[in-house]
């Protein structure tokens, strides 16, 4: 009886789901525990957790047919919903990002995740597309790049940053050939080897350059791409001056967090603290000194993770990193078995996000990737956020009951 339920319904990414939640609800219990402002966020963010859950279950049993036949109805709502926000949007941390209706607000940038990954699943499907064709692949890239468009219009540079990962990572997984890929993806690369200055970018361009005696084009191909990587770095060197300061101020500091330690470094500087004054075992719930004596502002939405590595300590931090293993392996296993190529891609999507947004929170907690303002998946405080995760493991669990089907 278990292992027929087991066949539809897959306990160990649900499991761990919801073990995560229950371990953002205690962190978010103890960072605004007798907080002036904030002490009603956790009995919100367990109202959150219970629409989620019905959020899941809803995508969970919709037809699987379903997905494709709205997949582009729900990315042209979600650019909708992106330009609605440029214009009637409510302005939080530097950002209009917001949409309010009545005392409901949302994030419109996380329900266009779903819409982003559901059409350019449909859109890489749909009558075979070859995706090595310079026409295919310049639509599927526009497709990801009209709302990081929008989005950087807030501007809201960490959630741009996931959506280009995920165009990226599903186009490739389409069947985007080794060199095409280099092609779309080396721009990338050097844009981002910019940011440490000359010397880190005349070594990305040398790699390009050994890349491209690798595939041995002809020279016209290959000058080209020179030329339009070293165009990038220029280009983008010349748009990051129309960041919003504190914005650029967010990519000095990743460079050198203690240039600015009581300034854009103090989060991160903080929550290294944090988590390394846990040492093992932890402080113990509600005791630890960072995170009770309020080092770090709003430490229950980005910096949820170093609440946990302070007051668990290491074998927390563990803890949680395993159950995130589970999940990404356990979706990982179920990808050969989806038959149907529109699941496969959709499903990669959601582990593309997913994965992301982990691995960059944990980064910004451990004082290795910049400070993005991206939450941590099932955990920090916020419903756009967690009802969004809940409907992609939705998705992802109606695409395992169904992984023997074809649409």
């Amino acid at each position: 009886m278990f292992q027929k339920i087991a066949d539809k319904f897959d306990f160990s990414i649900f499991l761990p789901v919801l073990l995560l939640m229950g371990a953002g609800l205690v962190a978010i219990y103890s960072s605004t525990y007798n907080h002036p402002t904030a002490s009603g966020n956790f009995q919100k963010q367990v109202y959150f957790a219970l629409i989620s859950l019905f959020v899941f279950f809803f995508f969970y049993l919709l037809p699987h047919k379903s997905y494709r036949i709205l997949a582009p109805y729900a990315y042209g709502f979600s650019l909708i919903l992106l330009i609605g926000v440029i214009f009637l949007g409510k302005t939080v941390y530097g950002a209009k990002s917001w949409i309010h209706v009545g005392p409901i607000g949302f994030q419109p940038s996380e329900f266009a995740k779903i819409g982003l990954i559901l059409f350019l699943g449909y859109w890489l499907t749909y009558k075979k597309r070859n995706i090595n064709n310079i026409k295919d692949v310049g639509i599927a890239l526009l497709i990801g790049l009209v709302p990081v468009g929008l989005i950087l219009m807030e501007p809201d540079l960490g959630t741009a940053i996931v959506y280009l990962i995920i165009t990226f990572t599903m186009i490739f997984w389409s069947g985007l050939n080794l060199f095409a890929f280099f092609v779309v993806v080396s721009p990338v690369v050097v844009i981002f080897a910019s940011f440490f200055g000359t010397a880190s970018l005349v070594i990305a361009m040398l790699l390009i350059l050994i890349a491209l005696f690798f595939f041995r084009r002809d020279l016209f191909t290959s000058i080209t791409i020179v030329v339009v990587n070293l165009a990038s770095a220029f280009i983008f060197d010349y748009m990051i001056k129309f960041l919003k300061p504190h914005q650029q101020k967010r990519i000095e500091t990743f460079i050198n967090p203690n240039a600015d330690p009581l300034g854009a470094g103090y989060n991160a500087l903080q929550a290294k603290v944090a988590i390394g004054s846990g040492g093992i075992f932890g402080k113990g719930f509600l005791h630890g000194s960072q995170t009770q004596l309020r080092f770090i502002p709003e430490q229950w939405t980005d910096f949820i993770y170093c609440v946990i590595g302070e007051e668990f300590g290491f074998w927390g931090s563990v803890i949680i990193i395993s159950l995130f293993m589970i999940i990404f392996l356990r979706i990982l296993n179920i990808l050969p078995s989806v038959k149907d190529k529109f699941s496969n891609i959709v499903l990669v999507g959601i582990l593309t996000l997913l994965f992301t947004h982990f691995s960059i929170n944990i980064g910004m907690n451990l004082g290795i990737t910049p400070v993005m303002g991206l939450p941590l998946p099932f955990l920090s405080y916020g419903g756009s956020s967690l009802i969004v995760d809940m409907a992609l493991v939705g998705i992802a669990m109606n695409i395992y009951n169904n992984r023997r089907q074809y649409t």
